[in-house]
């Protein structure tokens, strides 16, 4: 159970796999937080409330505004929160409103956004760029938000105009965990120069992806290639092929990586080999900021 506090409202990044709750304070500072691996892929509609006290019971003492992002707004989640179309603000209206038990709890949404060409959808990062934006008035270029699901989202005008998904964070884990592959994959280790070659090869040949995939099996065999050598190509050939896709969003543009650790840090460098300079920002800054701007939004 988390430490007793009287927050303001309280903040939530419900994901697949996990939730993280903060208890905010009037001044905007965090008070308390708390986690659970108690995602929305673990969870019945039934189960959401129940997971969601176990972090953040001692906190309400009174009325409580919780305002949530993320998968809790999925079909699946613990209220559905529709997705807003492409353009729309970063931070949209319409949040949804998730039934209670608790007598002082209410529970608002963000809803996801959508784009019907190509079809794509986003739930979470919505807030993360409104974050960013609210901490970086009338930034335009483009934002690179790296992890399972990897988006290139392009933002003017404090608006989202367009955005791609990417899924080579999974097929990174697929392919090192369920394939052939894993007998020469590590799962650590890295050689930077293997990486930057891979990342340089994927650009210029990305139609070549299939063969150089098992020639990381060919050279491990044959040529004793290490696992870790082998761990950095494979992420080189995969994020070199979605830089070669997703060209026509970073060529020319000013570009913010939004992401975690050693994962946002490969794309920067990814992207800087290209001659693309890219700022790195830290992920659960800009959720907090995000979570910040829509409370403010709900209250007016």
């Amino acid at each position: 159970m988390s430490q007793t506090v009287q927050p303001e409202w309280i903040a939530a990044d419900w994901g697949t796999s996990n939730l993280r709750v903060w208890a905010m304070g009037s001044d905007g500072n965090v008070l308390a937080e708390a986690s659970s691996d108690k995602g929305m892929g673990k969870l019945t509609r039934d189960e959401f409330e129940g997971a969601f006290l176990e972090l953040a019971a001692d906190w309400i003492t009174g009325p409580t505004t919780v305002v949530a992002c993320g998968m809790v707004g999925a079909r699946q989640g613990w209220a559905e929160a529709k997705y807003a179309t492409v353009p729309c603000p970063a931070t949209p209206d319409g949040y949804a409103r998730a039934e209670t038990r608790h007598p002082d709890l209410s529970v608002h949404i963000i809803p996801g956004i959508c784009q019907d060409s190509p079809s794509d959808v986003m739930r979470g990062e919505e807030t993360q760029i409104a974050g960013f934006l609210a901490r970086n008035p009338n930034w335009d270029g483009i934002l690179c938000m790296p992890g399972t699901h990897t988006k290139w989202v392009h933002v003017s005008a404090d608006e989202v105009v367009s955005f791609q998904t990417f899924m080579t964070g999974e097929l990174f884990a697929t392919i090192s965990q369920n394939t052939v592959l894993r007998h020469s994959v590590g799962a650590s280790g890295w050689d930077e120069a293997t990486f930057e070659a891979a990342v340089d090869e994927a650009i210029s040949k990305p139609e070549k992806m299939a063969a150089n995939l098992f020639n990381l099996r060919a050279r491990s065999l044959l040529q004793g290639t290490s696992a870790e050598v082998s761990r950095a190509r494979l992420s080189g050939l995969l994020i070199g092929a979605e830089l070669a896709a997703a060209r026509p969003y970073w060529l020319g543009q000013q570009i913010a990586v939004i992401g975690a650790g050693k994962v946002a840090g490969i794309y920067v460098a990814a992207l800087a080999q290209q001659g693309v300079p890219a700022t790195q920002v830290q992920v659960e800054s800009v959720t907090l900021a995000g979570l910040t701007a829509a409370y403010k939004r709900l209250k007016g």
